[in-house]
């Protein structure tokens, strides 16, 4: 596993505790098949207590963002991809390109053409704000 798939499972395992999972080693291990020592597991496991730990200082720069928007009617996997890359960009210290590009493919692969000019528009409006 890479920092792409580190993202993307990051984000299914969002999505999970979103829903009402514990996004656990279950999961992780059961359905998506990565094991504790895996490359970038810990990175993948970064994520998803950083945004946990987050989600609150997220949701508020996503509601800043998604002009129109009230965080109940936003995808839950599309807001999924929005809490991992606005962590990435304001608290993991990813360069804001490389947090949205991978926000992008991730929407690109998950969700749908809609919801990557959203995801774009979101994350454009927050790193021209930063």
């Amino acid at each position: 596993m890479d920092r792409t798939g580190a993202r993307a499972a990051a984000m299914k395992l969002l999505y999970e505790w979103e829903m009402g999972g514990d996004g656990g080693e279950d999961t992780t291990l059961g359905m998506l098949e990565i094991q504790p020592n895996e490359n970038e597991a810990d990175y993948m496991d970064a994520l998803v207590a950083g945004v946990q730990a987050h989600k609150d200082e997220l949701d508020a720069q996503v509601s800043k963002y998604a002009v129109g928007w009230r965080l109940e009617r936003i995808n839950r996997v599309d807001l999924s991809i929005l809490r991992v890359a606005i962590y990435e960009i304001t608290i993991g210290q990813i360069a804001p390109a490389v947090a949205v590009n991978e926000a992008l493919e991730l929407a690109r692969t998950y969700s749908t053409p809609e919801a990557v000019s959203f995801i774009n528009g979101v994350l454009g409006s927050l790193v021209r704000g930063l």
